[in-house]
């Protein structure tokens, strides 16, 4: 299986002109290529092909050659992006999804990558640096072992300046997790983060919450600054270090619950929440996003996958806060969201809203599970 690793990269001074070389060039590609099969649409009703495209390329390199100066498979995985965003959009209108058309690349955005690709062994790990296409041995903190067969290395740099390298490598092997014979059903909330249908009640962290009048006041003062002076660039950085603190802070917290939780169950029963919709309610938008679900549930899916753990979604119209786990009466009082506690009018039993909901879901996924098998 493919597997990346991912890790701060400290380039001095050459190095960090060399990269910034590298983006504006890979970036140039991309838009030159993009505006080349518009035009070309428009013109013939056709565009050029990546194949064409990349032949293309060479006599480019010779017009223009200060794209000799940067790594050239840089510049060839530009094209492949197109093609991909290109395939992407055409894709998802034959299976009738929306998948935007690709737009070209901003000098402005401040969020910038290129990609590398290992050819021989010009990509290579050390105990503390890495070796890059052109860049040579920059320093580098390796926090992990690097197993398998290097494909390629991902150079990005993020909004607050600092430097980082992802390594994509193949025939890495995951050390699976010993079956439990558990199973789990998860309702997911914004007052606590998760309720377990065995009965465990996990906090919401809050953390852009907990963070929002620290970040108000660095904006403020951001917000004074004289645009494009040096004072508004450092004022800038402070802010995008503060929201990567926040997302640093989320990251770990989901990925350490979602790694215990594939660590202690074989079967996890989830919603399938329709989140776009959801954060439409303009009362509740930051709460959602901050809360972060949907990264969740994508690294519950994939954490699954890679120790053979099963996560069954039931359909988003289950009313799983309304029915009675006991007697599956539905009491349409709870659509109220402030009754927290309720009473089943049928068989009496006392519930509480989340433990109930969480029952529900596991015996509504079990059931799933049975039909599939």
């Amino acid at each position: 299986m493919e597997y990346a690793y991912k890790f701060r990269i400290y380039p001095n001074k050459e190095q960090e002109v060399l990269i910034q070389k590298t983006f504006g060039c890979t970036r140039y590609v991309y838009n030159h290529y993009l505006a080349e099969r518009i035009e070309q649409y428009k013109t013939q009703g056709k565009a050029s092909t990546r194949f064409a495209q990349d032949k293309q390329l060479t006599g480019l390199k010779k017009e223009l050659l200060w794209l000799k100066d940067v790594d050239s498979t840089s510049l060839q995985a530009s094209l492949q992006t197109l093609d991909t965003a290109y395939q992407n959009f055409f894709r998802g209108a034959k299976q009738g999804t929306h998948v935007g058309f690709p737009r070209f690349k901003s000098k402005k955005d401040n969020r910038r990558s290129y990609k590398s690709k290992c050819v021989g062994t010009n990509i290579k790990i050390l105990d503390k640096s890495i070796q890059l296409p052109k860049l040579g041995m920059v320093k580098c903190k390796v926090s992990k072992t690097v197993e398998g067969r290097i494909l390629s290395a991902t150079v990005s740099q993020n909004p607050s300046g600092r430097y980082f390298v992802s390594v994509c490598c193949t025939d890495v092997k995951i050390l699976k997790h010993l079956p439990t014979g558990s199973i789990v059903g998860i309702d997911l909330g914004i007052k606590e983060f998760a309720i377990t249908s065995d009965g465990q009640h996990i906090e919401n962290p809050k953390y852009l919450r907990k963070s929002e009048k620290k970040l108000a006041k660095l904006q403020r003062k951001l917000s004074r600054k004289t645009k494009g002076s040096s004072n508004r660039n450092k004022a800038r950085i402070k802010v995008a270090r503060q929201h990567e603190k926040i997302s640093n802070q989320r990251n770990d917290f989901l990925n350490k619950l979602s790694t215990q939780f594939v660590k202690e169950y074989d079967v996890i029963c989830l919603e399938d929440l329709q989140i776009k919709n959801m954060v439409k309610n303009h009362k509740l938008a930051k709460s959602i996003s901050d809360v972060s679900w949907g990264e969740f549930v994508r690294q519950l899916q994939y954490k699954s996958d890679w120790h053979d753990k099963t996560v069954q979604k039931i359909g988003m119209f289950f009313a799983s806060s309304q029915l009675c786990d006991e007697c599956g009466y539905q009491f349409t009082g709870t659509k109220d969201l402030s009754v927290r506690e309720w009473d089943c009018p049928k068989c009496g039993k006392h519930h509480d809203r989340d433990e109930n909901a969480s029952n529900n879901i596991l015996n509504e996924g079990l059931r799933l599970l049975s039909l599939s098998a």
